[in-house]
């Protein structure tokens, strides 16, 4: 089977100038696939062109316009984010994988992955990562750790270039992660079960986003996920059923 390069995208790009060195690496680095969530115009007579180098003959023009739904819907997602919060009480930037350990990761996976990049002034926002399967963050010094759309995007895509650049060199498939809609299911499944069991509301989104940051590194496959999604439609149907019991055990004699 042959192994998907990943897609880049870019959300809400501040400038065009962004968009076109993110196309620069993308082309250094065996990368074709750019989408693109409420880009700017992109003129080719202007700052993005200018900035893509040899990307401008083909990256650029023909990079996609998507929605952010879009994105998480179809891929295996990996959230890009200077700012971590280091806490395992928390999961919307923790756990991280820095660009070395996700490489690392994706190694024998056959998955289509998407790596999300947000705005240059502010990144992506809580509500946009907490709906990501990973983080990925790239250790700088804590003096100044913040680094430009383009610098991002280039030591990430350096970090995977044994998957892009030279394929003769591709170690086999080990691993074929499952489609991202069944994995999209089981997370809905989950989110029903919370439901079903009782589960407190102040506690549900945050245990949903922990599900998904451990699935999101676990990279199930389609026998696992199918397998996972009967647990979950038959424990929530259970649970749904002793429920409908109980609430007719307490209704008031009609007799």
């Amino acid at each position: 089977m042959t192994r998907t390069r990943p897609v880049v995208v870019v959300v809400d790009a501040e400038t065009p100038g962004n968009v076109g060195t993110i196309a620069r690496a993308m082309k250094n680095f065996g990368l074709t696939d750019l989408k693109l969530v409420n880009p700017p115009e992109l003129d080719p007579d202007g700052e993005a062109y200018g900035f893509a180098g040899h990307a401008r003959e083909d990256v650029l023009p023909n990079a996609e316009e998507v929605t952010f739904d879009e994105v998480v819907e179809r891929y295996h997602t990996v959230g890009c984010t200077a700012i971590t919060g280091e806490d395992s009480r928390r999961h919307v930037r923790f756990p991280f994988k820095t660009p070395a350990k996700l490489a690392e990761s994706l190694q024998g996976v056959d998955a289509e992955t998407a790596l999300v990049f947000g705005r240059e002034g502010r990144g992506l926002d809580n509500e946009e990562l907490g709906r990501l399967d990973e983080v990925c963050s790239i250790p700088a010094s804590d003096d100044y750790p913040v680094l430009n759309l383009g610098q991002a995007g280039t030591i990430l895509m350096y970090e995977l270039r044994d998957s892009t650049v030279d394929e003769t060199q591709l170690p086999d498939v080990e691993r074929e992660r499952a489609d991202e809609a069944d994995i999209e299911r089981f997370h809905d499944f989950v989110a029903d079960f919370l439901d079903a069991s009782g589960y407190k509301d102040v506690k549900r989104e945050k245990t949903l986003r922990l599900v998904r940051r451990l699935v999101g590194r676990a990279h199930p496959t389609d026998r696992e996920i199918h397998t996972l999604l009967g647990v979950f439609r038959r424990a929530t149907g259970q649970l749904e059923h002793r429920r409908a019991l109980l609430d007719e055990y307490d209704e008031p004699d009609r007799w």
